[in-house]
């Protein structure tokens, strides 16, 4: 009894830290499988901004067992206003799950209007398409 609350107590601080980086953090990502209907654990994104016509690039990470990077934005400050660009590299992941795909890579470029405090883009994927939007 006192290990399946040591478990249960360990599931809800690791719920909690993600959901406390995700209100920290300004920016997000998650990635379902379409497909399966599961988490994406593995996929590398990259953000980057826009300076002029170059794109800089700020952080990169994977997503998590649940599919989710929290914390994407390289600082906790503001995400100051600007263009720009998360770059899902669906190809590799597809790869590794020994599958094909159309889509070697998915940039998402999206406008910070700094209106809000936090930006998450959930990504919806699969072999042969893709949907995302802004998330809250």
């Amino acid at each position: 009894m006192m290990k399946m609350k040591s478990i249960l107590a360990g599931v809800i601080f690791s719920s909690l830290s993600t959901l406390a980086l995700a209100a920290v953090n300004p920016l997000s990502v998650h990635v379902l499988n379409l497909q399966d209907g599961l988490p994406s654990v593995g996929v590398t994104v990259k953000l980057e901004k826009q300076d002029g016509k170059n794109w800089s690039v700020l952080n990169s990470g994977t997503t998590n067992e649940q599919g989710r990077i929290t914390a994407l934005y390289p600082d906790d400050k503001k995400l100051e206003k600007g263009v720009y660009r998360v770059t899902f590299q669906t190809g590799e992941w597809f790869a590794k799950q020994k599958a094909s795909s159309f889509f070697p890579e998915i940039p998402v470029i999206f406008t910070v209007d700094a209106a809000v405090p936090h930006y998450h883009i959930p990504l919806l994927l699969s072999p042969y398409g893709f949907s995302t939007y802004r998330g809250n």
